[in-house]
């Protein structure tokens, strides 16, 4: 069947088959469970309405603990077990394991050294572009054009700047658009960006920015345009200028905002796989968590410690995610 036909079919019976769930169980419900009539009507009525919200929860709860709760158990699981040792229950051997590689240190330092550079980098940035793109007439068509990336994949953005640094043998045309600026200005020879120890983590990790910074301006501009316009009027009044005005009045009253849009940025660079894995491959001192687990779950067979560094990655964004979970509501209140 041809991939947009079995697309529709797709859509047409799961929607089918949501309406005759709702329909069926709501008919259940009221006909059956808890029928409207006789002298307990009014209390039927009450039971049947407590119960509906969790009819309609229902097929969400269950997609949650398909796919999100029961793979955290099974990965924990799975950690305590050796998969040479026919599954044999091995404590924390794979851990210690673990932690006795300098792969997953080196992993580790990255993730940090991600964790540090991204979210500071494209919050700052997307809060730079939301302010001055407000003043501008033309802002909406900047603010569309930073905003592209976001539409790109992953590995489609890490395949636009993997040729951004490709690199060609001196006399022959440089394709690569960092490196045919680099001879320009009198470069001797071709560099091979990604293979540079330390700094190629830094041109991976503008891959990220570069999705993210839209992000971030996205939020940050509604955040900005929220500002009561009588703080800024006054603050002009009293002889502040632009920079005083944006630092000390209007950074101060977005800041919740700047710190949810940072901590959902630090959430997602501390998940990073697709940029490394399609670059580099954690060639090169440039490994992370995510693609160590990978590493050793496809390409050791190694589910045992895999299954360890799986669950060293979700203790580090946990924290993080509920705290942000927090801060959302509190904005909604």
């Amino acid at each position: 069947m041809p991939p947009a036909i079995l697309a529709v079919v797709t859509i047409a019976v799961a929607v089918t088959a949501c309406i005759g769930y709702f329909y069926a169980s709501n008919l259940f419900l009221d006909k059956v469970l808890f029928p409207p009539r006789g002298p307990n009507a009014g209390r039927n009525i009450n039971r049947a309405n407590l119960i509906r919200p969790w009819l309609f929860l229902f097929p969400a709860l269950f997609a949650l603990s398909l796919y999100l709760v029961y793979p955290v158990i099974e990965t924990l699981r799975l950690s305590f077990l050796d998969r040479d040792q026919g599954n044999a229950f091995v404590g924390l051997a794979n851990y210690e394991q673990m932690v006795s590689e300098p792969k997953f240190w080196e992993a580790m330092r990255n993730n940090m050294l991600w964790l540090f550079v991204v979210p500071a980098a494209s919050t700052a940035f997307g809060l730079l572009v939301a302010q001055v793109t407000d003043r501008l007439g033309w802002g909406n068509i900047a603010k569309s054009i930073i905003f592209m990336p976001m539409a790109i994949s992953l590995v489609g953005a890490s395949v636009i700047w993997k040729l951004v640094y490709e690199s060609r043998p001196m006399g022959t045309e440089q394709i690569g658009v960092l490196n045919a600026i680099y001879i320009a200005l009198g470069g001797t020879e071709p560099q091979t960006w990604l293979t540079i120890p330390f700094w190629n983590n830094f041109f991976l990790m503008i891959v990220l920015i570069w999705i993210q910074t839209g992000f971030a301006m996205v939020i940050l501009s509604a955040a900005l345009r929220g500002i009561p316009e009588e703080t800024v009027e006054a603050a002009i009044v009293d002889g502040a200028n632009p920079f005083q005005i944006f630092f000390k009045i209007k950074v101060p009253q977005i800041m919740p905002t700047i710190v949810v849009v940072w901590t959902t940025i630090t959430i997602a660079t501390l998940k990073v796989f697709d940029i490394v894995f399609a670059m580099t491959n954690g060639q090169w001192n440039t490994q992370v968590l995510a693609n160590y687990m990978y590493d050793k779950l496809f390409r050791a067979f190694d589910w045992g410690v895999s299954s360890a560094s799986a669950m060293v990655l979700m203790l580090l964004v946990l924290p993080i995610l509920v705290w942000n979970v927090r801060q959302v509501r509190k904005e909604m209140q």
